[in-house]
């Protein structure tokens, strides 16, 4: 029973396409901008081919994060590769306010321990206490998700 999933988050087609094209056009352009009119001094022209390159690594990452699903279960918050992103029971705070330090139609999490670095672009991210979860997914499905877990903080809290 605590393995049933309660709400799930997969990337919106329209906007995981569009952020992944521009990336890589971004990096293209780069690239070729390094080569076609390099700059006169030489570093600068190896910071263009250097940005471009990472520029296209980071859309790939992107590519690849995009393609996983976001689970939430009783126990846990995970994405469909297994990685666990945060545990309910360290959920100190749900924010999704319009002020909230919070992803792009997304939402927000205050853990009460810091469970390392982590970033998937486009889905989540992780930094000490803080998670971020949205970027390319539909807001319809983290404002249910973002609910359901401030519901579950809050009957845990009331116990």
């Amino acid at each position: 029973m605590q393995d049933d999933v309660l709400a799930t988050i997969n990337a919106s087609t329209v906007r995981r396409s569009m952020g992944i094209t521009v990336m890589f056009v971004l990096g293209a352009m780069l690239i070729w901008m390094g080569f076609r009119y390099p700059p006169s001094v030489i570093g600068w022209q190896l910071f263009l081919l250097g940005l471009g390159g990472a520029v296209l690594v980071l859309a790939e990452k992107m590519r690849r994060a995009t393609a996983l699903l976001l689970e939430l279960t009783e126990t846990e918050l995970r994405d469909s590769s297994g990685a666990v992103i945060a545990r309910v029971q360290d959920i100190v705070s749900v924010s999704r306010g319009s002020f909230a330090m919070k992803p792009s139609h997304g939402f927000s999490l205050r853990l009460s321990t810091a469970m390392g670095r982590r970033w998937l672009p486009g889905m989540w991210w992780r930094l000490g206490r803080r998670v971020g979860i949205g970027g390319v997914t539909p807001s319809s499905q983290t404002k249910v998700m973002s609910e359901i877990l401030a519901a579950m903080v809050a009957a845990r809290d009331a116990e």
